[in-house]
C-alpha cells in the first residue's frame, strides 16, 4: 500500500463515503487511487468551490467534510473556505498535494508555503515528511478538526510520499472527550439564576456543534426562561416557543435588542459576544451578570466578563444544571410576560404579495411565505449581503442544520457550492439556495458541478442590480456616495441557468410570487427562481456602528 492508497484507506474507516476537490500535477497520485476506491469525489469546478461544498456537506450532515486540492494556486483558492470553517468551527480536513520533498524550498513550480500560508486559518496544519508517519496524522488532523471547538485541518503531502510504500500496521481511531462541567460552576450558575428576576438565554452556534439542541430546549421549558439567538444559533431554540424572541444583535428584532438591554442575567450557551451581536460593547445588556457556557476556554472572558463560567459539554452541563435548580425553578412569570408583549408589539409585519399595489416584490414577505410554504426539514442556504439578513429574520428553522450561512466571516460565494454540499449529505430533503446577484457571481461556475451530478437542488436569486448591504451603509454612513456597488450590467440569469440546462423563471410583480414559490418547490430537478426587486429595499432594523442595540434604526 502507498500513501495514496493509505490516505484514502484512512478517509473510509473515519466513515469519510465523499470527498470534494479538484485535481492537479502534486496531488495526481491521490487522484489516481481514487479509481479504485469507493469513496465518492465530486469534482467541483474552483477549489474554493470545493471547501464551501466540504463546510454544507458537514454543516448539514454533522460528520467531518473533506476536500482535495492540488499545490500552489489549488491551496491559495482553498484558503477562503478554510478560514471560513474555523471561523465558524465547522470540522473540514483538507488534503492537498505538495511538490516532490527535494524540489521543497527551491521556489519549484506550483510551490507554496502551507504551513505558512495556513496558520491564521486553521485550526492546525500539518505538513508529512515521511510516510510512515502519514497513518497518525490523517488521524490527528480527524480529532483535531472534529474535538473541542471544532475548525479546519490542513494536511500538506508531497508527491513523492504520496507514493511511498507503507510498512507500519493500521492504527486504532481514537475518541473524543469534551470534558464535564465541575460542580461548583454548576452551584455558581444556580444561586445566580435564583436571584435573577429577568434572565436571558442567549443561543450560539455552539448549541448546534455540541449537539445540545434537544438539552437547550428542555432547559428552557422547564425554567421557562426567554431565550435570543446569534445568526449561527438560529434553530437551536425552539423557533415555535411564545418567550422565543428570534435574532439578537445588528439585523436583529426589535423585541431581543430591546428584552437584551433590560435583562438581569445573561446566560450564554455556545456564543461569544460577537461585535454584531453586541453593538456598542460597553453598553450590551448594562444591567445583567453573566453565566457563560462554552467549551472553549479562549471565549470566556475575551469580550465580556463573566460572574460564573461552566467549561464543558453541553450534553453534560445543561442537564445538570437543570437538575441543580430545586423545584419550584425561577418565578419569572411576569418577566416572560413582559417578552411576549413585546414579541407581539413589535413583531413584523408582512404584505400579501398579491395584494401588494406598489408594484415592487416585497422580499421579506415572499420569504416569510417560503417558510411556510417548504417543507420543515428543508435546507436553506445564504451567500452574504442583505439577502442574508432577510433569511435570518423572516424564515424559520426548526434545527439548526436545516440554516447553513457563513457568519463570522461573511464570505460572499458561500450559497451555492454550500447548498450542494447540502444536497449531497441529505439527498432525500429539499435544499435551497438564496442568494443576491452579487453573491451569485462570486460561484456561479458551480452550476456545472449541479448538472453534472443531476442534483435537484433550487436557487432563489434576489436580484436588486446592486451590492446591496453596500449600498445600503453608503446610504445610511457616507452622505449617499455610491461607489462601485452599481451591477446593473448583470447576466441574463435564465439563459445563464438554461447554458446549464437548469430550468428557471423570472418574476418582477408581487402577484407572481405565490405561484412562482410553488412551481419551484414542486420541481423535480434543479431549479432557479430570479426575482427583481427595488434597489431601495434595505434590512431593518438596523443597529448603526458603536451604538447600543437598543437605538436601532427602523427604516
Amino acid at each position: 500500500m502507498n500513501g495514496s492508497k493509505l490516505t484514502l484507506e484512512v478517509l473510509t474507516r473515519h466513515g469519510v463515503d465523499t470527498v470534494f476537490g479538484y485535481p492537479g500535477g502534486a496531488i495526481m497520485p491521490l487522484y489516481d487511487a481514487l479509481v479504485d476506491s469507493e469513496v465518492k469525489h465530486y469534482l467541483c469546478r474552483h477549489e474554493q468551490g470545493a471547501a464551501f461544498s466540504a463546510l454544507g456537506y458537514s454543516k448539514a450532515s454533522g460528520k467531518v467534510g473533506v476536500c482535495f486540492a492540488t499545490s500552489g494556486p489549488g491551496v491559495t483558492n482553498l484558503i477562503t473556505g478554510l478560514a471560513d470553517a474555523t471561523a465558524d468551527s465547522v470540522p473540514v480536513v483538507a488534503i492537498t498535494g505538495q511538490v516532490t520533498s527535494h524540489l521543497m524550498g527551491t521556489d519549484a513550480f506550483q510551490e507554496i508555503d502551507v504551513l505558512g500560508l495556513s496558520l491564521a486559518v486553521t485550526k492546525h496544519a500539518f505538513q508529512v515528511t515521511d510516510v510512515e508517519e502519514l497513518e497518525s496524522t490523517l488521524h490527528k488532523a480527524f480529532e483535531i478538526a472534529s474535538s473541542g471547538r471544532p475548525g479546519a485541518v490542513i494536511v500538506d503531502i508531497p508527491k513523492d510520499i504520496q507514493l511511498a510504500q507503507v510498512t507500519s500496521k493500521p492504527m486504532l481511531v481514537g475518541t473524543n472527550d469534551l470534558g464535564k462541567a465541575n460542580d461548583e460552576s454548576i452551584q455558581g450558575a444556580v444561586s445566580l439564576l435564583h436571584q435573577a428576576k429577568k434572565p436571558m438565554l442567549y443561543v450560539g452556534g455552539g448549541v448546534s456543534l455540541g449537539n445540545a439542541v434537544s438539552e437547550l430546549r428542555m432547559f428552557a421549558n422547564k425554567t421557562g426562561m426567554p431565550s435570543v439567538s446569534t445568526l449561527k444559533g438560529l434553530g437551536a431554540a425552539d423557533p415555535n416557543d411564545s418567550a422565543y424572541l428570534g435574532m439578537i444583535g445588528m439585523h436583529g428584532t426589535k423585541a431581543s435588542n430591546l428584552a437584551v438591554q433590560e435583562c438581569d442575567l445573561l446566560m450564554a450557551v455556545g456564543a461569544r459576544f460577537d461585535d454584531r451581536v453586541t453593538g456598542k460593547l460597553a453598553e450590551f445588556a448594562p444591567h445583567a451578570k453573566v453565566i457563560h457556557l462554552d467549551v472553549d476556554k479562549a471565549e470566556v472572558n475575551k469580550l465580556r466578563s463573566a460572574d460564573v463560567t461552566v467549561l464543558g459539554d453541553f450534553k453534560h452541563s445543561l442537564p445538570k444544571l437543570l437538575n441543580a435548580l430545586d423545584s419550584n425553578l425561577l418565578d419569572i412569570e411576569a418577566w416572560r410576560n413582559h417578552c411576549q408583549e413585546m414579541s407581539r408589539d413589535f413583531g413584523f409585519k408582512y404584505l400579501d404579495n398579491r395584494d401588494n399595489s406598489t408594484g415592487d416584490i416585497d422580499p421579506t414577505s415572499m420569504l416569510n411565505q417560503l417558510s411556510q410554504m417548504m417543507p420543515s426539514d428543508a435546507v436553506v442556504t445564504t451567500d452574504v449581503g442583505q439577502h442574508q439578513m432577510w433569511v435570518a429574520q423572516h424564515m424559520s428553522f426548526g434545527e439548526p442544520k436545516n440554516l447553513l450561512t457563513s457568519g463570522a466571516l461573511g464570505t460572499m460565494g458561500f450559497g451555492l457550492p454550500a447548498a450542494i454540499g447540502a444536497q449531497l449529505s441529505r439527498p432525500n430533503d429539499c435544499v435551497i439556495a438564496v442568494s443576491g446577484d452579487g453573491s451569485f457571481m462570486m460561484n456561479v461556475q458551480e452550476m456545472g458541478t449541479i448538472k453534472r451530478f443531476g442534483l435537484p437542488l433550487k436557487i432563489l436569486l434576489i436580484d436588486n442590480t446592486k451590492l446591496g448591504m453596500v449600498r445600503q451603509w453608503q446610504s445610511l454612513f457616507f452622505d449617499q456616495r455610491f461607489s462601485e456597488t452599481d451591477l446593473s450590467d448583470n447576466p441574463d440569469f435564465v439563459r445563464l441557468a438554461s447554458a446549464f440546462d437548469i430550468e428557471a423563471e423570472t418574476i418582477t410583480e408581487p402577484k407572481q410570487v405565490a405561484g412562482a414559490l410553488e412551481k419551484m418547490l414542486n420541481s423535480k430537478k434543479a431549479y432557479l427562481l430570479h426575482v427583481r426587486i427595488n434597489e431601495d429595499q434595505n434590512v431593518w432594523p438596523l443597529v448603526p456602528p458603536n451604538t447600543a442595540n437598543q437605538a436601532m434604526l427602523e427604516g
